[in-house]
Protein backbone atom coordinates (compact mmCIF):
# COMPACT_ATOMS: atom_id res chain seq x y z
CA UNK A 1 0.00 0.00 0.00
CA UNK A 2 2.98 2.42 0.49
CA UNK A 3 4.42 1.85 -3.02
CA UNK A 4 0.97 2.40 -4.13
CA UNK A 5 0.95 5.78 -1.88
CA UNK A 6 4.14 6.80 -3.10
CA UNK A 7 3.88 6.28 -6.71
CA UNK A 8 0.86 8.68 -6.12
CA UNK A 9 2.28 11.50 -3.89
CA UNK A 10 5.27 11.72 -7.08
CA UNK A 11 2.47 11.51 -9.84
CA UNK A 12 0.54 14.45 -8.38
CA UNK A 13 4.01 16.17 -7.68
CA UNK A 14 5.12 15.46 -11.03
CA UNK A 15 1.40 16.67 -12.60
CA UNK A 16 1.76 19.89 -10.74
CA UNK A 17 5.27 20.68 -11.98
CA UNK A 18 4.47 20.07 -15.14
CA UNK A 19 1.30 22.54 -15.51
CA UNK A 20 3.31 25.49 -13.67
CA UNK A 21 1.71 25.22 -10.28
CA UNK A 22 4.99 25.32 -8.06
CA UNK A 23 6.82 27.96 -8.25
CA UNK A 24 10.39 28.00 -8.85
CA UNK A 25 12.47 28.79 -6.01
CA UNK A 26 9.40 27.55 -3.73
CA UNK A 27 9.82 25.92 -0.67
CA UNK A 28 7.53 22.56 -0.52
CA UNK A 29 7.27 22.06 3.22
CA UNK A 30 6.12 18.33 4.03
CA UNK A 31 3.50 18.24 6.30
CA UNK A 32 1.38 21.17 4.45
CA UNK A 33 2.19 19.36 1.06
CA UNK A 34 0.87 16.20 2.01
CA UNK A 35 -2.71 18.49 3.18
CA UNK A 36 -2.14 19.95 -0.04
CA UNK A 37 -2.59 16.66 -2.00
CA UNK A 38 -4.27 14.41 0.99
CA UNK A 39 -1.64 11.94 0.84
CA UNK A 40 -0.11 11.01 4.01
CA UNK A 41 3.00 12.54 5.03
CA UNK A 42 5.46 9.29 4.90
CA UNK A 43 4.51 8.44 1.21
CA UNK A 44 5.29 12.06 0.35
CA UNK A 45 8.44 12.50 1.41
CA UNK A 46 9.27 9.38 -0.53
CA UNK A 47 8.05 10.84 -3.62
CA UNK A 48 10.14 14.14 -2.84
CA UNK A 49 13.23 12.00 -2.12
CA UNK A 50 12.38 10.30 -5.46
CA UNK A 51 12.09 13.68 -7.46
CA UNK A 52 14.85 15.04 -5.94
CA UNK A 53 17.01 11.92 -7.17
CA UNK A 54 15.94 13.04 -10.85
CA UNK A 55 16.61 16.79 -10.24
CA UNK A 56 12.99 17.72 -10.51
CA UNK A 57 12.81 18.71 -6.80
CA UNK A 58 16.30 19.98 -4.23
CA UNK A 59 16.49 18.37 -1.28
CA UNK A 60 18.44 21.13 1.50
CA UNK A 61 21.14 19.54 4.37
CA UNK A 62 18.00 20.07 6.81
CA UNK A 63 16.11 17.48 4.43
CA UNK A 64 13.71 20.66 3.08
CA UNK A 65 12.59 20.44 -0.28
CA UNK A 66 12.10 22.81 -2.78
CA UNK A 67 11.50 23.81 -6.27
CA UNK A 68 14.90 23.86 -8.49
CA UNK A 69 15.46 27.54 -10.07
CA UNK A 70 17.33 26.68 -13.77
CA UNK A 71 19.93 28.24 -15.00
CA UNK A 72 19.85 30.11 -18.20
CA UNK A 73 22.07 27.38 -19.45
CA UNK A 74 19.88 24.69 -18.39
CA UNK A 75 17.17 26.11 -19.92
CA UNK A 76 18.57 26.55 -23.15
CA UNK A 77 19.66 22.83 -22.74
CA UNK A 78 16.23 21.50 -21.86
CA UNK A 79 14.41 23.53 -24.65
CA UNK A 80 16.99 22.35 -27.63
CA UNK A 81 16.02 18.80 -26.21
CA UNK A 82 12.59 19.67 -26.10
CA UNK A 83 12.78 20.46 -29.87
CA UNK A 84 14.39 17.84 -30.85
CA UNK A 85 12.40 15.10 -28.68
CA UNK A 86 8.90 16.45 -29.30
CA UNK A 87 9.25 16.65 -32.85
CA UNK A 88 11.06 13.12 -33.70
CA UNK A 89 8.02 12.08 -31.54
CA UNK A 90 5.66 14.35 -33.15
CA UNK A 91 6.71 12.91 -36.50
CA UNK A 92 6.25 9.12 -35.59
CA UNK A 93 2.82 10.35 -34.76
CA UNK A 94 2.01 11.34 -38.29
CA UNK A 95 2.84 7.65 -38.95
CA UNK A 96 1.09 5.99 -35.95
CA UNK A 97 -1.85 7.83 -34.76
CA UNK A 98 -5.80 6.82 -35.79
CA UNK A 99 -8.08 9.32 -36.74
CA UNK A 100 -9.94 9.02 -33.51
CA UNK A 101 -6.55 9.59 -31.37
CA UNK A 102 -6.36 12.84 -33.82
CA UNK A 103 -9.53 13.92 -33.22
CA UNK A 104 -9.19 13.70 -29.15
CA UNK A 105 -5.95 15.66 -29.19
CA UNK A 106 -7.92 18.52 -31.51
CA UNK A 107 -10.01 18.29 -28.74
CA UNK A 108 -7.60 18.99 -26.33
CA UNK A 109 -6.54 21.99 -28.22
CA UNK A 110 -10.31 23.56 -29.19
CA UNK A 111 -10.45 23.63 -25.29
CA UNK A 112 -7.39 24.87 -24.60
CA UNK A 113 -8.22 27.68 -27.07
CA UNK A 114 -11.80 28.01 -25.35
CA UNK A 115 -10.34 28.66 -22.24
CA UNK A 116 -7.34 30.82 -23.16
CA UNK A 117 -9.78 33.39 -24.61
CA UNK A 118 -12.46 33.26 -21.85
CA UNK A 119 -9.17 34.71 -19.88
CA UNK A 120 -8.96 31.21 -17.61
CA UNK A 121 -4.99 30.93 -17.89
CA UNK A 122 -4.34 28.21 -15.16
CA UNK A 123 -6.47 25.80 -17.57
CA UNK A 124 -4.87 26.93 -20.18
CA UNK A 125 -1.94 26.23 -19.32
CA UNK A 126 -2.79 22.55 -17.58
CA UNK A 127 -4.11 21.96 -21.50
CA UNK A 128 -1.44 23.14 -23.51
CA UNK A 129 0.72 20.99 -21.13
CA UNK A 130 -1.46 17.83 -21.73
CA UNK A 131 -1.88 18.85 -25.66
CA UNK A 132 1.75 18.38 -25.50
CA UNK A 133 2.67 15.64 -23.71
CA UNK A 134 -0.25 13.28 -25.38
CA UNK A 135 0.88 14.12 -28.98
CA UNK A 136 4.31 12.88 -27.76
CA UNK A 137 2.57 9.63 -26.87
CA UNK A 138 0.66 8.98 -29.85
CA UNK A 139 4.26 8.44 -31.54
CA UNK A 140 4.09 5.06 -29.85
CA UNK A 141 7.68 5.47 -27.78
CA UNK A 142 7.12 4.65 -24.07
CA UNK A 143 10.70 5.75 -23.58
CA UNK A 144 10.45 9.10 -26.04
CA UNK A 145 7.50 9.86 -23.92
CA UNK A 146 9.16 9.51 -20.55
CA UNK A 147 12.60 11.28 -21.61
CA UNK A 148 9.87 13.90 -22.50
CA UNK A 149 7.96 14.52 -20.20
CA UNK A 150 11.06 14.55 -17.82
CA UNK A 151 12.32 17.39 -19.35
CA UNK A 152 8.52 18.97 -18.69
CA UNK A 153 8.89 18.38 -15.24
CA UNK A 154 11.84 19.94 -14.96
CA UNK A 155 11.16 23.03 -16.77
CA UNK A 156 7.22 23.52 -16.05
CA UNK A 157 7.26 25.57 -12.99
CA UNK A 158 8.91 28.32 -15.06
CA UNK A 159 5.32 28.68 -16.63
CA UNK A 160 4.25 30.20 -13.27
CA UNK A 161 6.61 33.14 -14.24
CA UNK A 162 5.97 33.01 -18.18
CA UNK A 163 2.19 33.04 -18.02
CA UNK A 164 1.68 36.80 -17.58
CA UNK A 165 4.01 37.81 -19.86
CA UNK A 166 3.47 35.07 -22.95
CA UNK A 167 -0.25 33.95 -22.21
CA UNK A 168 -2.07 36.86 -23.74
CA UNK A 169 0.30 36.83 -26.69
CA UNK A 170 -0.67 32.83 -27.26
CA UNK A 171 -1.60 31.77 -30.72
CA UNK A 172 -2.38 28.19 -31.18
CA UNK A 173 -1.63 28.29 -34.90
CA UNK A 174 1.47 25.68 -34.23
CA UNK A 175 -1.37 23.36 -32.20
CA UNK A 176 -3.10 23.60 -35.54
CA UNK A 177 -0.57 22.98 -38.18
CA UNK A 178 0.52 19.88 -36.23
CA UNK A 179 -2.94 18.20 -36.27
CA UNK A 180 -3.21 19.16 -39.63
CA UNK A 181 0.11 17.31 -40.24
CA UNK A 182 -1.20 14.29 -38.58
CA UNK A 183 -4.53 14.10 -40.68
CA UNK A 184 -2.13 14.44 -43.99
CA UNK A 185 0.30 11.71 -42.84
CA UNK A 186 3.08 14.32 -43.29
CA UNK A 187 6.30 13.32 -40.46
CA UNK A 188 7.89 16.46 -41.57
CA UNK A 189 5.54 19.13 -41.26
CA UNK A 190 4.28 17.37 -37.82
CA UNK A 191 7.92 17.63 -37.09
CA UNK A 192 8.15 20.89 -38.02
CA UNK A 193 4.83 22.05 -36.40
CA UNK A 194 5.64 20.90 -32.64
CA UNK A 195 9.26 21.50 -33.03
CA UNK A 196 8.65 25.72 -33.85
CA UNK A 197 6.02 25.41 -30.83
CA UNK A 198 8.41 24.23 -28.14
CA UNK A 199 10.75 26.74 -29.54
CA UNK A 200 8.95 29.64 -29.16
CA UNK A 201 8.76 29.32 -25.84
CA UNK A 202 12.64 29.09 -25.25
CA UNK A 203 12.76 33.02 -25.10
CA UNK A 204 10.44 33.24 -22.22
CA UNK A 205 11.73 30.55 -20.09
CA UNK A 206 15.22 32.31 -20.39
CA UNK A 207 13.87 35.65 -19.15
CA UNK A 208 12.65 34.04 -15.82
CA UNK A 209 15.79 31.75 -15.65
CA UNK A 210 18.93 31.88 -12.89
CA UNK A 211 22.24 33.71 -14.27
CA UNK A 212 24.30 30.55 -15.93
CA UNK A 213 26.86 29.15 -13.63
Amino acid sequence: MRENLSEAACRALRIALTEGRLQPGAPLPLRPMSRRFAISVTPMREAMLRLAGERALTIDARGAASVPVLTTAQVDEIMVLREDLEGRAAAQAADRATPGEIDALEAINDELVLRHGAGEIPEAVRLNTRFHLEACRLGGSPILSELVEGLWVRSGPLLWHSIDAHAPRWRPGPHRDLIAALRARDAEAARAAMAADAARWARGYRRYAAPAD
